[in-house]
């Protein structure tokens, strides 16, 4: 948020240790004075713009970085855990927040991981605070989905392909051809029965499913050159989380691995100059990268680079049962990330009834912030139990302040009345006139009346 303080104590004092300076002599490179520099460290004092341009020029240093080490992952990201209904009465607002950042950064730290560990919460939900895939999830919150410097070697790289070879995927083949003696065969479904993709090493071969689509085996073929030549890289980021659960370091691992794919078919500045120049279409921006609509929705809630930033998107995908098997906020500090269901008012689940349609949507949640968002269905490839494909519905939304350059907005009066009203799943949402209502909120004292019937079943104290 522009208007939000930076303190990142914990950060400014490890990127000198790192250094090998002692206080006097990183406030000197800093052209300030030793006794500001303490402040700072210990978060008595904000960053200014002026000492952040300082910083990525001596150290060469993106700012953005310092973020991703603020207590507890920053101010968006205690908001996040903050907003569960656990603490649904407490109120606390930004500004009891930041003094706290300010005065006891540890105790902020300290309080994330037990929340993250799974100590704030009682029983399965608990547990799933702890799981590799919360965990992996949290780390991806951290950096908000932006991995600047893996990122720009990715697209150098891409720029380098694109010379040899104008079609991705020949390029792609033929350099782990030329530099790896590998082969890349396409195999009958029947031949790799539930397998997309496999690394033959003794045939020196990637062997791809006949079922991948021509987008899908372009992201396959670039994910194996990603763990080929970017395997250090990725090693240094997986080491950095310090997760100490094995799982959840190989789960981000293959996340890294995929967000290089993704780079290196949609590199970063050619994307976000057709980002802009078409109004965020995704099916234009489809056609032009030969991406899946998918790929193209993972894609958008990465635009974070210093300089050059996209809309802050946020991106969701849910199976029928309303399941979420992928969330990702990005920069948009987005509530319907973190909900632990979703509204049957949203039009994400109402895609399944219209495979293949992009569903439109303003929505406004209890907290009166409205998102512009988006939906569509997806199948993914192969066949499951019963011989029936995968489905998904992914949703893509945006702050409503911010979608004013989108196509999909065109048609959209963002600050009318032609809005849904929609809550963050049932057991969170307060909306005591909401006929979808399928069970009461958490924390909320029911009420009875045998004279009367409300439009739900569910009547609940205000407070």
């Amino acid at each position: 948020m522009p208007n939000e303080k930076l303190f990142a104590g914990p950060a400014l004092r490890r990127l000198r240790r790192t250094h090998g300076h002692t206080q006097a002599k990183m406030a000197q490179l800093l052209d300030i004075s030793p006794s500001y520099l303490n402040l700072l460290e210990r978060n008595q004092r904000a960053l200014s713009a002026r000492l952040m341009l300082s910083l990525a020029e001596r150290f060469d240093l993106d700012p953005r970085s310092l973020t991703a080490e603020e207590p507890g992952g920053g101010m968006d990201a205690l908001r996040r855990r903050l907003s569960d209904p656990l603490f649904a009465e407490l109120q606390i607002d930004k500004s009891e927040l930041e003094e706290w950042m300010m005065a006891a950064p540890n105790a902020v730290e300290a309080f994330a991981k037990l929340f993250d560990q799974g100590v704030a919460a009682d029983g399965d939900e608990g547990a799933a605070h702890s799981s590799p895939v919360t965990l992996v999830r949290r780390e991806i919150e951290r950096w908000r989905n932006h991995f600047a410097d893996f990122d720009t070697q990715t697209e150098e790289l891409a720029d380098e392909l694109r010379l040899e070879n104008a079609d991705l995927y020949s390029a792609i083949s033929e350099r782990l051809r030329s530099q790896h003696q590998l082969m890349i065969r396409i195999l009958p479904g029947s031949v790799m029965p539930g397998k997309l993709r496999r690394f033959d090493l003794h045939a020196r071969q990637l062997q791809l499913s006949e079922m991948l689509d021509s987008a899908s085996r372009t992201f396959q073929a670039a994910y194996l050159l990603g763990q080929l030549e970017f395997r250090d890289t990725v090693s240094d980021l997986v080491r950095g989380a310090g997760f100490g659960n094995r799982a959840a370091e190989r789960l981000l691992q293959r996340h890294l691995f995929g967000y290089f794919a993704a780079a290196l078919m949609m590199p970063y500045g050619r994307f976000l100059r057709a980002c802009e120049q078409t109004g965020y279409d995704v099916h234009v921006l489809q056609r032009r990268f030969g991406a899946g609509f998918e790929q193209v929705a993972h894609r958008l809630t990465t635009l974070q680079r210093v300089g050059a930033r996209g809309l802050p998107f946020f991106m969701v995908r849910i199976d029928r049962a309303g399941q979420f098997s992928k969330r990702y906020a990005g920069a948009s500090n987005a509530p319907l990330v973190e909900s632990a269901s979703t509204c049957p008012l949203w039009k994400l689940n109402h895609s399944f009834s219209e495979s293949g349609k992009v569903q439109v949507q303003l929505v406004e949640l209890e907290d009166e912030t409205r998102w512009l968002t988006i939906s569509r269905t997806v199948q993914g490839s192969g066949y499951g139990a019963g011989g029936a494909a995968p489905e998904f519905s992914i949703g893509l939304g945006v702050m409503s302040e911010h979608a004013a350059e989108m196509v999909y907005a065109q048609s959209i009066d963002m600050s009318g009345n032609d809005v849904t009203r929609i809550g963050l799943g049932c057991a969170a949402c307060h909306r005591a006139d909401c006929a979808q209502r399928s069970a009461p909120p958490k924390g909320r004292t029911l009420k009875f009346d045998d004279r009367e019937r409300g439009i739900t079943p569910f009547d609940f104290a205000a407070d």
